[in-house]
């Protein structure tokens, strides 16, 4: 138990940019996707993660990645494209990668979890990669630019405090509103039967798009001006709160389908 706290004490003094969408957003994502899970996929999910609920393992895979044993998996968390592609030129380019990243990482955890042979310890890793991963790719700062990396050296002035793009898109803006992850699950899971069928059906390359097109326009205005004032957080508040809602209803989709119900793109 004290290894435990100490534990999650050196992780609280990691710098905040590490952690996509921070614990906060990450813990959000997992109950929504927990709330949208198949009477199937809940069984399966707390038999592999020994009855852990879904959104107290969401930040393991930042916590491992630390590690010897997980340091390889650091390239997973994100993943870097050029700027200025279209949908289908994007989607082929990251299809197309041979470096580690999130989306590989994410459709190999997936394979990992479907296959028979695994055992359930290596199904429970997979789970746990997957669980965080889509959370990474819907945070529009994981999918951008490898030159200042992800924003975290664009340094820009938020609340009147000095600290960089990427940090804002991974806490600032989530932890603004106050809420416990519980309590901003409930108030963000809202998303119509139409929307979670089409989101579900998606494919990830869309997802990453999608994050891909929001962190191109996040630095074009950041551009223009790296002062965020206090029409920063109703300006971009809407895009964050769907992202976080899109990741968890596509996660609950993916995990659904892994075991067995309906299917989303890859």
């Amino acid at each position: 138990m004290l290894k435990k706290v100490v534990a999650l004490g050196l992780l609280s003094l990691l710098p905040f940019s590490l952690l996509a969408w921070g614990a906060q957003g990450h813990r959000v994502v997992g109950k929504i996707a927990e709330n949208h899970l198949s009477k199937k996929a809940k069984e399966q999910v707390a038999l592999l993660l020994d009855n852990y609920r879904m959104p107290l393992v969401t930040t393991w895979a930042d916590e491992v990645r630390y590690s010897e044993e997980y340091k390889s998996t650091a390239p997973w968390h994100f993943i870097n494209t050029p700027l200025g592609m279209a949908y289908e030129q994007h989607a082929a380019f990251v299809k197309g990668m041979t470096e580690a990243n999130a989306y590989q990482a994410l459709n190999q955890n997936i394979k990992d979890l479907k296959d028979p042979k695994k055992t359930k310890e290596e199904k429970a890793v997979a789970l746990k990669f997957i669980i965080h991963i889509v959370g990474d790719l819907h945070q529009p700062m994981h999918v951008s630019s490898a030159e200042d990396k992800g924003g975290n050296s664009i340094q820009v002035k938020f609340q009147g405090k000095d600290t960089n793009l990427h940090s804002v898109w991974d806490g600032g803006l989530v932890d603004y509103e106050g809420f416990t992850y519980s309590e901003m699950a409930l108030a963000l899971d809202r998303a119509k039967p139409e929307q979670i069928k089409q989101w579900q059906k998606d494919d990830i390359t869309k997802w990453v798009f999608e994050s891909y097109q929001i962190s191109q326009r996040l630095y074009a205005e950041t551009a223009q001006s790296a002062t965020f004032d206090y029409k920063y957080m109703p300006a971009h508040l809407p895009t964050m709160e769907e992202r976080i809602l899109q990741a968890g209803i596509r996660l609950a989709g993916v995990l659904n389908d892994a075991f067995g119900g309906s299917s989303v793109g890859s």
